[in-house]
């Protein structure tokens, strides 16, 4: 049968494009389908515009510890319009650049609601196309929990279009999310609380990391409530919110946020019209090379909920364009030594194995830890420390992860991932030598063990 395409790909995210872009330059006929904004989740509602809100965010601080090094400033103000403006024309600029690459690689662009109507058509604004391969990459979606009064409350979405900084801010969640914006709301000046269900946030990253942040975070005045959850949430005549405690307290504030989660976004995508299967967490069910219980359809990066960060997706898109049009240079992913930061302030870098996974694992660990004061603030009067932290197989001496909180961290740890790539040892940390005087070098200074 002739096929309209080799490969039509629904959803134009990182994944997405990557996935479209190589698969055209490898000489197969591809289409793209957007419903909503080119670059999906990372360059509209996500990495990209989170990232320069927590720029924003540390300048209070840069400000504050000015005064240590002989500078002299006015006071300072902030405009959140201003902030949200510049954001938007950078994203506007992204948007355009991801529509040159898609457009320039040679893929068809569609822009509207594609719906799939059996396992090799796809119908979008009213037309039908058809195609050899059908990859699935529509990402994921903010989640708000069905409490009374959650219509009140917003997901990460809406507070990259907030018209105005609240004054008074309550995060709800435990995860990277919750935590970046909560840094970015009291870095710029909102009244923040940070609600968590559990008992300390970052659940699954290294317990010493999640201490050390807990602890940075109070030092620095936001106010973190654990074992608290949100019953229900009523709007003031006033316009403000009441949101009631499970335990019965009640706590005030011009914004509820929530970061709870994200779910697959898998909305009117006629998914019912093919073979292809959910997992019992309602993500797309694939194989190790991406392809769904019905074998035409693939699907990749959030929406398939394995490892849901974009340079994954981007791989994981890579390796389906090559596997279809290229499989000369195919290679699987791998998912072993992803590197990744949480971009709270201060940031967090790690790579590997936390210090409880690799003692689940069998491992007899060494751990090597630091807790310093940054040469940058000895003239000031901030006391923030920064951690770092290597988790060492005590037989092999492999270097099985490595931890950090401070001041640039993902910068540093992305370095360090290629050396635990690499499978360096700790002998090979410790016969590095230092670039002096940085903080990265304590990363090879560290000679006692403090803990196996």
């Amino acid at each position: 049968m002739a096929y309209d395409f080799d490969l039509y790909v629904i959803g134009a995210g990182s994944g997405g494009v990557r996935a479209a872009r190589f698969a055209a330059g490898f000489g197969a006929k591809v289409a793209v389908a957007e419903s909503r904004y080119l670059g999906g989740t990372c360059v509209n509602v996500g990495c990209v515009p989170k990232k320069l809100l927590v720029y924003g965010a540390h300048f209070a601080e840069d400000f504050e510890q000015a005064s240590g090094f002989g500078w002299s400033l006015g006071e300072a103000n902030f405009d959140w319009a201003t902030l949200i403006a510049n954001k938007d024309r950078e994203i506007n600029r992204l948007n355009g650049i991801y529509r040159n690459l898609l457009v320039n690689s040679g893929v068809t662009l569609h822009e509207g609601h594609a719906r799939l109507v059996d396992p090799h058509q796809v119908e979008i604004n009213g037309e039908r196309f058809t195609a050899k391969h059908i990859l699935i990459a529509t990402g994921g979606w903010p989640q708000i929990p069905e409490i009374p009064g959650r219509e009140h409350a917003i997901g990460s979405n809406e507070a990259f279009f907030l018209k105005a900084l609240p004054k008074r801010v309550l995060v709800v969640g435990g995860g990277y999310i919750a935590v970046e914006f909560a840094g970015i709301f009291h870095g710029l000046g909102a009244q923040t609380t940070l609600l968590y269900r559990g008992d300390l946030f970052l659940r699954g990253f290294d317990g010493a990391v999640r201490t050390h942040l807990k602890e940075e975070l109070t030092k620095r005045g936001l106010d973190l409530q654990f074992n608290a959850d949100i019953e229900r949430i009523d709007k003031q005549a006033d316009g403000s919110l009441k949101a009631t405690l499970k335990d019965g307290r009640v706590l005030e504030a011009d914004c509820v946020f929530y970061a709870t989660g994200r779910r697959p976004m898998l909305d009117n995508l006629g998914l019912e019209n093919t073979g292809v299967k959910l997992d019992k967490r309602g993500f797309v069910e694939v194989d190790d090379q991406y392809q769904t219980a019905e074998a035409s359809i693939l699907a990749i990066g959030d929406v398939i909920g394995r490892v849901q960060l974009t340079p994954v997706a981007l791989a994981e898109g890579m390796a389906v364009a090559r596997r279809l049009f290229k499989p000369e240079q195919y290679r699987p992913v791998d998912y072993a030594m992803i590197p990744t930061a949480v971009f709270s302030l201060p940031n967090i870098g790690t790579v590997g194995l936390t210090e409880e996974e690799a003692k689940e694992q069998g491992h007899q660990v060494q751990i090597f830890e630091s807790r310093f004061r940054p040469m940058k603030l000895t003239l000031t009067e901030c006391q923030e420390k920064t951690l770092m932290k290597l988790v060492v197989d005590a037989d092999t001496d492999k270097v099985l992860g490595c931890h950090m909180v401070g001041p640039d961290a993902g910068e540093i740890v992305q370095g360090l991932a290629i050396a635990l790539k690499a499978g360096a040892t700790k002998r090979h940390f410790d016969e590095t030598i230092g670039v002096h005087p940085t903080a990265a070098e304590e990363f090879v200074t560290l000679r006692t063990p403090v803990a196996g």
